[in-house]
Parts: C-alpha cells; sequence; structure tokens
C-alpha cells in the first residue's frame, strides 16, 4: 500500500491534534498548516510545517503541493464566520488545479443532506445551532455545497460531540442519521485515516458515532 503525504488543516484542534498523532504513529509524512508555528511544540522529522492561513490561497497552496491527501479538522473558531467555506474553497482551486482529488472533511450533525432521515434529536441539535451560531452553522452548509459542486473524490465526515480520548469503542456509520451521541478522538483519528484509500464514502457525507 503506497504511504501517502498528507496535508492537515486543523491539526491542533480537539480533532486534529489526536489526528496528527496516530498519523505520525503510523509512519504517514504530514504537512501542517499553522498561524503560529512558534507555539507547536512537537519537532518529529515527519512533521513538516507551514505558516500560513486557511483563508489564503497562497498559504493552502504551500501546504498541499507535494501531497496527494488533504486532510480538514477545523473546529468551531471563535469569530470566524466563514472558514469552513473559504478553506475548503481554496483546496478546491489547488485541487483542481493539481489533479490531486482526496479531500477529507469533518464537520456538525447541523449540515443536512438531500438523503437525511435524521432523528427528532438530531433535528433539535440543528435547530439549536441554527438559532446559536447562525453563521458558522450556515458556513458548514455552504462548504458541503461546495464539496457537492466540486468533481474531488471528498468525504465529509459528520459528528457528534468530540470526546478526548485515546479509548476506543464500537463505532457505526450512517448516511441517513446519527444513533450514536458521541465518538472519541482515537476511533475519529483511526476512521479519517482509514478514509485515505477507502473509496466507499467518495463524494458522500457520512455520520460517524460510537454506539
Amino acid at each position: 500500500m503506497k504511504l501517502h503525504k498528507i496535508a492537515i488543516i486543523g491539526g491542533t484542534g480537539k480533532a486534529g491534534s489526536f489526528l496528527v498523532r496516530k498519523l505520525i504513529e503510523k509512519g504517514y509524512q504530514i504537512k501542517l498548516l499553522l498561524r503560529n508555528p512558534e507555539n507547536f511544540p512537537d519537532q518529529n522529522p515527519l512533521i513538516e510545517i507551514v505558516k500560513g492561513d486557511a483563508r489564503d490561497y497562497d498559504s493552502v497552496n504551500e501546504l498541499i503541493k507535494t501531497c496527494d491527501t488533504v486532510i480538514s479538522t477545523i473546529g468551531q473558531p471563535k469569530g470566524e464566520k466563514s472558514i469552513f467555506s473559504e478553506s475548503t474553497k481554496n483546496v478546491i482551486l489547488f485541487l483542481n488545479s493539481n489533479e490531486i482529488k482526496r479531500y477529507i472533511v469533518i464537520t456538525g450533525l447541523n449540515v443536512n443532506t438531500p438523503f437525511d432521515n435524521k432523528n427528532e434529536k438530531v433535528k433539535m441539535a440543528t435547530e439549536w445551532m441554527y438559532q446559536n451560531y447562525p453563521e458558522t452553522t450556515l458556513d458548514k452548509q455552504k462548504e458541503y455545497e461546495l464539496l457537492t459542486e466540486s468533481n474531488l473524490d471528498w468525504t465529509l465526515v459528520r459528528l457528534p460531540l468530540i470526546i478526548q480520548t485515546d479509548e476506543s469503542f464500537a463505532t457505526q456509520t450512517n448516511l441517513h442519521d446519527c444513533i450514536g451521541e458521541n465518538i472519541s478522538a482515537n476511533d475519529l483519528s483511526e476512521f479519517l485515516i482509514s478514509q485515505i484509500d477507502d473509496k466507499t464514502y467518495f463524494k458522500k457525507s457520512p455520520f460517524l458515532y460510537n454506539l
């Protein structure tokens, strides 16, 4: 199996920090996009750091070149209302011009697709997000729409609450509904890495959760 070089956006957050560690454990070379590289303590030789912002095309260009897979684990930033759609727009532009196709992204339960059959609890959580965080919630929906309009081999993984633990539990994916309330950061990392070469969810938006 080919060992890819992975570009990571959002590599210091709740999900990203676990993902970076897991990728290193498995021997992957990675490139991290960081606004403040001086605050990143890990000097592992498998990590190459690129200083920049995901909303800046030149930064994304510098990050992705020499890589063949991009994973975005951007969380819920404060006061940054369009970071999801702007970063994805930049990734799509670069990948389209460089014949790289694989883009894996995480997002929340609030993103809706035409294939959904969300249970009442998930519907209420989605509505709550629209009421309390309307701009970022709309931006996540816009990110999904940008992906569906692209020709990339994208996977948008929809998640419940991420629990920062190294523990592993039974997991399930579902294209229509989210049955579980949590996902461990360890299980999420393993799933994201499994998707690098797995075509099952190309151009799809599965929910991922612990049972």
